[in-house]
C-alpha cells in the first residue's frame, strides 16, 4: 500500500508551523486525534477506577482500551501490558524486580549499541546483586551488532540479555531473534528496547523472541507515556515492591499510583491513528501491520535519498549503520561541532538533534562523545522528499 503523505501530514497540527522535523527519534509530533482524545478525557467526568459509579467505570474502560491498543500495536497480550511514565522507569522497575534472584556468578549481557536506558538499569542491578556484566560490542566499521559474539557472551549462568530492536543513534536493527534464541537456550530472559523500532517497523514481540518489550508512545505520534509488554505468565512469578493496598494482580501490581487516564486515552487514539495511515481493512492489528509496512516503505525511500545526498557532500561524514536499519542517520560536518551544526540548521527551521542522545556506550566506543557526539537526522512517516532535499542543500551550504 502507498502512503498518502499529504493526507498524513494534515493530521499533525504542529506541522503547520513550517518547521522541518528530523528529530523524531527524540519524540514525534502528536496526531490531532491524540490531542482531541486527551482533551476529551480531561473534559469528561473520570474518577479513579472502580465500579460504584459511571465516572469510575469510565477510567477502567480507558485503561482496558489502552492495554488492547498497545497489544494490537506490538502483537502482545492486553493482560501483559504494563504502563508507566517512561521506558526508563519501566526498565528500572523490571531490573529491580528481577535482580533479587541474582547473585555472585550470575551474568547479565548488555550491548554498546543500546540507549543507556537499556544499559544502566541492568548494570546497576547486577552490581547490587553481585552479578557480572558482560558486554556485546558494535562493529564500528559496519555499525552492526554481530550475533556471533553472543555465543561466547551467553552461558549457563546468564540470567538476562538486554538488546535494542533499533539503535536510536545510527538506526541499526540487530538480529534480535537470533540473539534471543541463544539466550533462551541458556534459560535467560530477553529484554528488548523497542522505543526506537516501534515507530518505524511492524512489530511482533513473539517473532522477536522478546520476553519483555518496552515502547514509548511519544515516539509514535502519542503522548509521553510508556508500556512494557510481556506475556501474563512471564509477569506472574515476579513480585515488585508495592504498597499493601495496591492491586495484587497482573498487570496492575507493576503500576505505581494512579495511572494517567488522559494519556492512556491518547495512547489508544495514537494506535487507532497509526492503524488508519494507509486505509487498510480488517481488524486493528491487521490495519496496524499494513499501515506500518506502508510507512516503512515511505521512510526507506526517504532514507535512500538522504544517504545519497549526504554522500555527495564533501566534509560530511556519516556514522556507519547496519544493513537492516531504521531511517536514522548520525553525521558530522568537518570543522564544526555537532551542536554548531544543529544550531545552524535550526536557524533555518530544520530541526535535528545533536550529542550522544543517551547512546553513551556507542559514542564512547566510536571516540566521538568527548567532542560532542554527532548530529542526527531521524525521519518519520510525515517527512517528505522536499524536506530531505532542504536538509541536504542546507548541509551543502554550511559544509563549504
Amino acid at each position: 500500500m502507498i502512503l498518502d503523505v499529504a493526507r498524513v501530514r494534515s493530521g499533525y497540527p504542529a506541522l503547520a508551523e513550517g518547521f522541518v522535523h528530523f528529530d523524531g527519534a527524540g519524540g514525534t509530533q502528536p496526531a490531532e486525534p491524540v490531542i482531541a482524545a486527551i482533551a476529551g478525557a480531561m473534559r469528561t467526568a473520570v474518577s479513579n477506577r472502580g465500579t460504584a459509579h459511571e465516572p469510575s467505570r469510565r477510567s477502567g474502560e480507558i485503561v482496558d482500551a489502552a492495554r488492547s491498543a498497545v497489544a494490537d500495536l506490538v502483537g502482545g497480550d492486553p493482560g501483559g501490558v504494563v504502563f508507566g511514565p517512561s521506558a526508563t522507569a519501566l526498565t528500572y522497575l523490571v531490573a529491580r524486580t528481577l535482580a533479587p534472584a541474582w547473585g555472585p556468578g550470575d551474568e547479565v549481557v548488555v550491548s554498546r549499541l543500546d540507549h543507556d536506558a537499556n544499559v544502566r538499569p541492568w548494570v546497576q542491578a547486577a552490581e547490587t546483586a553481585g552479578a557480572t556484566v558482560r558486554w556485546a560490542d558494535v562493529d564500528l566499521a559496519t555499525g552492526e551488532l554481530p550475533v556471533a559474539q553472543y555465543q561466547d557472551l551467553i552461558g549457563p549462568r546468564t540470567r538476562l540479555v538486554a538488546v535494542t530492536a533499533a539503535s536510536n543513534a545510527i538506526g541499526t536493527m540487530p538480529s534480535v531473534r537470533d540473539i534471543a534464541d541463544l539466550a533462551h537456550a541458556a534459560g535467560a530472559y530477553v529484554y528488548v528496547d523497542g522505543v526506537h523500532a516501534t515507530a518505524h517497523r511492524p512489530t511482533d514481540v513473539a517473532a522477536l523472541g522478546a520476553d519483555f518489550y518496552v515502547t514509548s508512545a511519544y515516539k509514535w505520534s502519542g503522548p509521553h507515556y510508556a508500556a512494557a509488554i510481556a506475556e501474563p505468565a512471564v509477569w506472574e512469578p515476579l513480585r515488585p515492591a508495592k504498597l499493601i493496598p495496591s492491586p495484587p494482580n497482573v498487570p496492575d501490581r507493576f503500576e505505581y499510583g494512579t495511572l494517567s487516564f488522559e494519556l492512556l486515552a491518547g495512547i489508544t487514539a495514537a494506535v487507532d491513528y497509526l492503524a488508519g495511515l494507509a486505509g487498510a481493512e480488517g481488524d486493528r492489528r491487521a490495519r496496524v501491520l499494513a499501515s506500518m509496512a506502508a510507512a516503512t516503505d515511505h521512510e526507506d525511500r526517504l532514507l535512500d535519498r538522504l544517504l545519497a545526498g549526504l554522500a555527495a557532500i564533501d566534509g560530511v561524514t556519516v556514522c556507519p549503520a547496519g544493513a537492516d536499519r531504521c531511517p536514522t542517520v548520525s553525521f558530522r560536518v568537518a570543522g564544526q561541532t555537532p551542536a554548531e551544526t544543529a544550531r545552524t540548521l535550526g536557524e533555518q527551521g530544520i530541526c535535528v538533534s545533536h550529542g550522544d542522545y543517551y547512546a553513551v556506550e556507542y559514542f564512547e566506543a566510536a571516540g566521538l562523545r568527548a567532542s560532542g557526539g554527532a548530529a542526527r537526522a531521524s525521519l518519520y512517516h510525515y517527512n517528505t522528499a522536499d524536506e530531505v532535499d532542504r536538509l541536504v542543500q542546507a548541509l551543502g551550504r554550511i559544509s563549504t
